[in-house]
């Protein structure tokens, strides 16, 4: 049994992860459900859940969250904030986001680790792509904060990065979807999934996975991304072992996901 993560084909056993280590972006809405604002803490717990089943696995796993839950930087200058101002603002409402999902997680009796692109020691450790590493090396659950810790660049472009800086086998993108369609699947019935693209494809097509400076890390570095419904009941354990879920965005031009 094949399986393609960064660019390689691998061999892997029936039963066992296709992928070893892997970040997980959470949008700041993912928390919020069906709340006006602010965090559900039913959500926090579920998507705790769902992280414990692929630890459970042996995979290595990392949180980017957003903040938009809370505060995006964009709207708030929009509204009349200086545009720095406000992508600081978003900034720190990550951090509060990555410290609930931290304490969700810790009620589910696993360990995680905090860490901030901006200085709050008495809240987070620094980012340091070598220690995040480590602390995933001892099945800890490493939740990054702060976006990259500078104005004008998204979460999503944070993801990206910090997959590149850890070695990341995939970028497991988790929406309120189930892929990538060719419209609007709630504005258009007859919209279609994609199972799977490449790249250029999405830029070419102007479909929204991702902001483009996310997109072409990714392919600069040859990091696979997977776009799925988060709410789906364990979703993101069946991602992690290979179902065929989602749409798979990576380098193939073959027009059809590898076979797992």
């Amino acid at each position: 049994m094949e399986v393609v993560t960064t660019g390689r084909v691998e061999s892997r056993t029936p039963g066992t992860p296709r992928f070893t280590r892997v970040v997980l972006k959470l949008s700041g809405e993912a928390l919020m459900g069906e709340l006006g604002y602010g965090i559900d803490p039913g959500v926090a717990a579920f998507i705790a859940k769902q992280i414990e089943g692929v630890v459970a696995h042996g995979v290595q796993v990392a949180v980017v969250v957003g903040g938009g839950n809370i505060v995006r930087g964009m709207e708030a200058s929009a509204q009349g904030v200086d545009r720095v101002t406000g992508d600081y603002m978003g900034m720190l409402a990550t951090m509060i986001n990555a410290l609930a999902l931290r304490d969700a997680l810790e009620r589910r009796g696993l360990q995680c680790r905090v860490q901030s692109a901006i200085a709050m020691h008495q809240v987070a450790e620094p980012f340091i792509p070598r220690r995040a590493i480590r602390h995933m090396e001892k099945g800890r659950v490493v939740i990054l904060g702060a976006g990259t810790g500078n104005p004008f660049f998204t979460t999503d472009t944070t993801a990206a990065l910090r997959c590149a800086e850890i070695g990341a086998d995939v970028l497991l993108k988790a929406t309120k979807v189930d892929g990538i369609y060719t419209a609007d699947p709630k504005k258009d019935p007859t919209a279609e999934r994609l199972h799977h693209l490449n790249y250029l494809e999405v830029l070419n097509r102007g479909l929204t996975v991702m902001d483009n400076t996310a997109l072409t890390l990714c392919m600069d570095n040859r990091t696979p991304i997977v776009v799925f419904d988060l709410l789906s009941e364990g979703s993101i354990e069946r991602v992690v072992m290979g179902e065929d879920i989602g749409t798979l965005v990576d380098d193939n031009d073959t027009g059809e996901a590898p076979h797992t």
